[in-house]
């Protein structure tokens, strides 16, 4: 139960189903939950969670008095966040440099490929300059083309089709792209708790708590005085290391991401909460 001087009871119940709202979210953000967020548009539960959470902290009556509980943990929300954000837009990062490098790989492909077809002097060391950028299988099968007699025969047909839906594949890099879609989705949801809820902490003036000093018996006056102006010097900067002031550069980390496509995408988002009368608890799982 929180300590923070609420006297209403529906908003202390309330209070502890945002808590079990915001533990539902981290879930769904989770990536190393299998039930996650996917379609951020389509997603009406997981919308419905972010509103409760928003609306509680824009309509809790008495700021000076909002419980420190809930406070720590949208915070911690927003942060985590914040934070996958950050790591999936390394992702894409990696996504999108695979893509150009398997493009390039495709060309290479491509050009052996023409050598060997036709015979060239060179087709020999064209392959083996390729080498190290494909698997034995197509080195291989290069090979075969390039010693292969007669173009009709199986071998020859076969080998050309294979190397053909390697270049293919390369090209079209079906699998990166599911990847880099199936990402910029979460990413949508990530920056929209960023959006949605560091927006509404700015409202909230951050909790403040007294550190009880830890004093011995044996442990004499000046000692124990010195000890807590120590405690209280230290709770002074931590206090002041996480006050509101700290939090925009959470959502601005977000905004300063490197990778424009993931921005592109995100930026895309607009979706309109309308705020009812009743504080909402959001819906069951």
């Amino acid at each position: 139960m929180s300590k923070s001087g609420i006297v209403n009871v529906r908003m202390v119940i309330t209070e502890e189903k945002i808590l079990s709202n915001i533990d539902k979210v981290q879930k769904l953000i989770n990536p190393n939950n299998k039930k996650q967020i996917i379609q951020l548009e389509d997603d009406a539960y997981f919308k419905d969670l972010i509103e409760s959470i928003k609306t509680y902290l824009i309509e809790y009556p008495k700021k000076k008095n909002f419980p420190a509980s809930v406070y720590k943990a949208a915070y911690g929300l927003v942060e985590y966040a914040t934070n996958q954000f950050e790591e999936n837009t390394k992702k894409i990062e990696g996504l999108i440099r695979q893509r150009e490098k398997n493009i390039s790989l495709a060309a290479s492909l491509k050009d052996v490929l023409y050598a060997v077809e036709n015979k060239s002097e060179d087709w020999k060391d064209a392959i083996k300059e390729i080498s190290n950028d494909f698997s034995e299988d197509i080195i291989e099968t290069l090979g075969v083309i390039g010693r292969c007699k007669s173009e009709t025969s199986q071998n020859y047909q076969d080998a050309i089709k294979l190397i053909n839906a390697r270049i293919g594949n390369l090209e079209t890099n079906l699998h990166i792209e599911i990847d880099m879609e199936r990402i910029e989705d979460r990413s949508k949801a990530l920056s929209y708790i960023g959006i949605e809820i560091a927006d509404a902490l700015k409202l909230i003036p951050a909790p403040e708590e007294t550190l009880e000093p830890i004093v011995e018996e044996d442990i004499e006056e000046t000692v124990q005085e010195e000890v807590n102006t120590i405690q209280e010097e230290e709770n002074k900067q931590y206090f002041e290391q996480t006050r509101i002031e700290v939090k925009p550069s959470l959502w601005q980390r977000i905004k300063n991401s490197k990778v424009v496509k993931a921005i592109k995408y995100i930026m895309k988002i607009k979706v309109v909460i309308e705020v009812p009368n009743a504080l909402p608890e959001g819906r069951g799982e």
